[in-house]
């Protein structure tokens, strides 16, 4: 017999990978230290001003809306055509897979500051995305300032999107991987992730320092582990990819519609949004104000056993298609916990299951799906409710919607690494807003096969041939 080969014993190797863990010690507590203090000021002035907004008037939204859009649209269009790098794009994917870690630093305010109109105003988004965008260029910042090379900017600049999720969310385990998982599809560079929780714990306590509040819903009295609740479980799972599904299709069609017409009949740009606004005032005479702004007093509700309304979720979806497709700018990732909850919540009654768990599941789930980030949506679940058997129901939930959704995504330059079924093909490396899957080989064959001898036949075929099978 052949004894395996070692091998070869370099005594060089380790010295290596601990300068690299020296290195990342290092260059990530900087970069998190950055972020933390970026994003915590970010999050202080966003308190400061919906707290002095949110009990606006039904009638005010007619003005605030439209104001804000207004400067909305001047902001992320003229702003950034007079202040905006033409060789680099201001994107946190462009960063990473084109331009070797590069962001713009003269526009890293704009954003900012266009979400916080956003938000204060009525607009119905979140706040991950600033502070993604925020940890992203103090990173890139950092590493020019440090004069790495494109690998390592590459990297940093992960970092800091890992380091502003985790400031944000008050997660940095989930926030961490959630940077790092979101780049592509399918794929996790595992060379990321060590820097990204160093920058992400270190930013998490920054915040923490700096007095930023964050909220855990444990689940308390969860019953032992039930297959029969764990399959319910993932059948509310599917439903919240589904409503994933709708969340992302819709602010696509908005986004899409608005271009035909600004297009069509030669639109100013800046006035997308100012329509917008002017058609979520309207929206706001029947829907409740509760599914504006980050609507987090609503995703308490249902995650505290509150009945949700099934059609709950459509509101909020509608609301941040129509802020987000029009121009208005702001985070994507919050709407989702509240959508997920919400659903969740509303759906766990058809199942038998306890609101609570099942707004949690959602919330969970519509992560999972939308943003394509399962293991981070399962870790965001643990680091916020807490518990093992919950972490079982999540999970299964979870995976479920992610599948589900099948290969679309909230982020268009998410990159695709492999595709999610084997009965699908798609090409690698590709931005997911670009890229068309197409059905596999084997599956086309047999659909023709079905299509030429008919369903009867074909399922004669089959249930013979697993006779013979069996026979033999």
């Amino acid at each position: 017999m052949k004894r395996p080969v070692m091998p070869r014993v370099d005594w060089l190797e380790p010295a290596v990978m601990l300068a690299t863990v020296v290195q990342w010690l290092v260059l990530a507590t900087i970069t998190g230290l950055v972020v933390g203090v970026g994003t915590s000021v970010f999050l202080r002035a966003l308190f400061y001003l919906t707290d002095r907004t949110v009990h606006l008037p039904l009638w005010a939204y007619w003005l605030t809306l439209p104001a804000a859009g207004l400067i909305n649209g001047l902001l992320m269009g003229p702003g950034y055509r007079r202040l905006g790098t033409p060789e680099l794009k201001d994107s946190i994917f462009a960063a990473v897979h084109e331009q070797g870690g590069h962001m713009p630093w003269r526009t890293l305010w704009i954003k900012p500051v266009a979400a916080l109109i956003t938000l204060s105003s009525g607009g119905s988004a979140g706040k991950e995305g600033p502070c993604s965008h925020i940890g992203a260029s103090l990173a890139a910042v950092v590493g020019q300032v440090f004069r790495l090379n494109a690998d390592l900017r590459q990297r940093i600049v992960a970092c800091g999107v890992s380091a502003g999720f985790a400031s944000v969310f008050g997660t940095p385990i989930a926030g961490a991987i959630y940077g790092v998982e979101m780049l592509i599809i399918g794929r996790i560079r595992h060379d990321f992730l060590f820097p990204a929780l160093i920058a992400g714990v270190t930013s998490f306590q920054v915040s923490q320092f700096m007095g930023i509040p964050y909220e855990y819903f444990f689940m308390h009295g969860v019953a032992a582990f039930s297959e029969s609740l764990f399959l319910r479980i993932v059948l509310v799972g599917m439903l919240c990819g589904l409503v994933a599904r709708i969340f992302v299709d819709m602010i696509y069609a908005v986004r899409n519609t608005c271009h035909h017409l600004q297009t069509r009949f030669k639109v100013w740009p800046p006035l997308m949004p100012v329509a917008g606004g002017l058609l979520i005032a309207a929206l706001v005479m029947v829907i409740p104000t509760d599914y504006l702004g980050l609507s987090l007093p609503l995703m308490d509700r249902a995650l505290s056993g509150e009945t949700m309304p099934y059609l709950g979720f459509f509101w909020k979806t509608l609301l941040v298609a129509i802020t987000l497709g029009s121009g208005f700018y702001g985070g994507i990732v919050t709407p989702q916990f509240v959508i997920g909850a919400v659903a969740g919540n509303a759906f766990a009654h058809l199942f038998g299951i306890a609101p609570t768990l099942g707004a949690a599941v959602g919330l969970v789930s519509v992560v999972a799906a939308a943003s394509n980030t399962p293991l981070a949506a399962i870790l965001m679940g643990v680091e916020l409710f807490g518990g093992t058997v919950g972490t079982l129901y999540v999970a299964g939930a979870a995976i479920a919607s992610y599948l589900i959704i099948g290969h679309r995504s909230v982020y268009p330059g998410q990159r695709l690494g492999y595709a999610k079924s084997s009965w699908i093909r798609v090409q690698a490396e590709i931005p997911v807003g670009q890229e068309k899957t197409h059905l596999s080989y084997s599956l086309l064959k047999l659909w023709g096969r079905i299509r030429s001898r008919g369903w009867r036949v074909w399922w004669q075929e089959c249930r013979a041939s697993w006779r013979d099978r069996h026979d033999a």
